[in-house]
């Protein structure tokens, strides 16, 4: 019989319904999907072998579940990925503030009704879409929002004494009955709101104002927390920890290609958008190497984290840098420069927490040089080691680029050059030709100027080349070379 005819209790026997808690229902669909070999999380990368494997065993066990972990690791969207795991819809008593399962009644109300008509109790149902509840602890949650207070409106127009239950206004964790509900940053929850989730959490039972309530209530509590070594906000109570079934560590990506995949997923987008912006993968590398940078850099507090949306926000800027350009400069279709990075450092320092010594720095500084690192070592995986002092007997690939500079007295690639005049430019200097076709012979036709600002950059790094900032682009010079001339 499908759902939309059947209206009643006696409906809801006649075509076999049974009761079944919620963290039944998420063991036994897992069950089949794992029997299956379907995937049970998608979109979600490199937790394949660490992460994912841990929730499923929380979930087969009836578990509620902590993810601990620092920002931008999916947490939440983990979460939010167990609704799949739910049935499509389940009955519920119609009119129940608790989503009361007809088979298992635990509000006042929905007892009452079935006890007053029996099979001719009125059923509704509920998609597994609406059966997600969120809520991000901060210091000025309350007990009254989470559990439940008196309702003095109520009272009033029900006619009650505060002494009847029915004058309780249900809070969040109440009304998620039957529900995956998740409470995010827990170590944010002031410590006696914690406890408040003590009973909850192992024997069901609830008070509110006075009012001892016995409420079985079936929820599948997710929580999720960053480290509590992390900053002096709090941390989760041992006896709250001590009820939560499954603690699981999260972590970031573990290699260039799982970021790569995860960024490229979260902004095919603004991709889309912009399909006029040719994006070299060299581009999309030092993008990623970026954040693994900021990950391992003095100046950025490793307690706090580098989220994943670093990549992600800087991936966005960098497509609209090279589109802004381009629409300057009449350009219909461009090509990502080395150039435009300087557009993503906005969405670096709003992503990194610095430490004092960063703050000396300076954010803008920090940002810079966490471009200038990941060129650098994105540059030993395509050309030679650029060595501070060459022995005698070996060659040296980069003298030839090197005196050239010395004997010009600069170059300039400017943000306001037109793709015709940019490439021009990259063209004069004529050893950057030489290097590509010894060390990258089979490198695209559309990658190749990319790849003469990326050996400029990284000469820059390894001291062979000065590099300054005019404003609308960069002024690339010999180190010496002036010194010398004046003399």
């Amino acid at each position: 019989m499908k759902i939309e005819n059947i209206n009643t209790f006696g409906e809801l026997k006649a075509a076999g319904f049974e009761y079944k808690s919620v963290k039944e229902e998420l063991r036994r669909n897992l069950l089949q999907k794992l029997m299956k070999k379907e995937t049970t999380f998608e979109g979600i990368h490199g937790y394949e072998f660490t992460v994912i494997p841990e929730l499923e065993r929380a979930i087969l066990s009836k578990h509620n579940i902590n993810l601990l972990g620092l920002r931008g690791q999916a947490k939440t969207r983990l979460a939010r990925q167990m609704l799949r795991l739910l049935d499509e819809y389940i009955p519920l008593v119609e009119g129940s503030e608790i989503n009361d399962d007809p088979f298992k009644p635990i509000s006042r109300f929905a007892k009452n009704l079935l006890s007053e008509k029996g099979d001719d109790t009125p059923i509704t149902w509920l998609h597994r879409d609406d059966r997600f509840s969120e809520k991000l602890a901060t210091p000025d949650v309350t007990v009254a929002d989470l559990i439940g207070d008196v309702d003095p409106i109520k009272a009033a127009n029900l006619k009650l004494t505060y002494a009847d239950d029915r004058v309780i206004h249900f809070g969040m964790i109440p009304r998620a009955n039957r529900c995956i509900f998740v409470i995010n940053e827990l170590p944010d929850l002031q410590a006696r709101i914690q406890v408040a989730l003590f009973n909850i959490l192992q024997e069901g039972d609830v008070q509110i104002r006075g009012f001892s309530m016995r409420l079985p209530l079936d929820i599948q509590f997710v929580f999720t927390a960053n480290p509590e070594d992390y900053t002096n906000r709090g941390s989760i109570v041992t006896p709250l920890k001590d009820r939560i079934g499954s603690q699981i560590l999260t972590h970031y990506p573990e290699n260039l290609e799982i970021a790569r995949t995860i960024t490229q997923q979260e902004t095919m987008e603004a991709a889309s958008e912009k399909k006029h912006v040719y994006v070299p993968e060299l581009a999309k590398d030092i993008i990623e190497q970026i954040s693994f940078e900021a990950r391992e850099s003095e100046f950025i507090d490793a307690k706090s984290g580098v989220s994943a949306r670093l990549s992600i926000t800087a991936f966005q800027n960098l497509l609209s840098t090279a589109e802004r350009r381009a629409l300057q400069n009449g350009n219909e279709k461009t090509t990502v420069r080395l150039g435009d990075f300087i557009g993503i450092i906005p969405a670096i320092t709003g992503k990194v927490e610095l430490v004092y010594e960063g703050e000396q720095e300076g954010a803008s500084q920090v940002a810079q040089q966490l471009i200038a690192d990941a060129v650098k070592v994105q540059f030993l995986e395509y050309f030679p080691k650029i060595e501070k002092l060459q022995k005698e007997n070996e060659p040296d690939p980069y003298t030839d680029l090197v005196a050239w500079f010395f004997e010009e007295s600069g170059f300039e690639l400017l943000d306001s050059l037109t793709d015709t005049e940019y490439k021009a430019a990259l063209d004069r200097i004529e050893p950057l030709e030489r290097l590509l076709k010894l060390y990258q012979p089979d490198l695209e036709a559309e990658d190749r100027y990319f790849y003469k600002e990326f050996i400029l950059w990284a000469l820059v790094e390894f001291r062979k080349l000065s590099k300054y900032n005019l404003g609308d682009g960069l002024h690339f010079k010999d180190v010496y070379g002036s010194y010398i001339q004046d003399l």
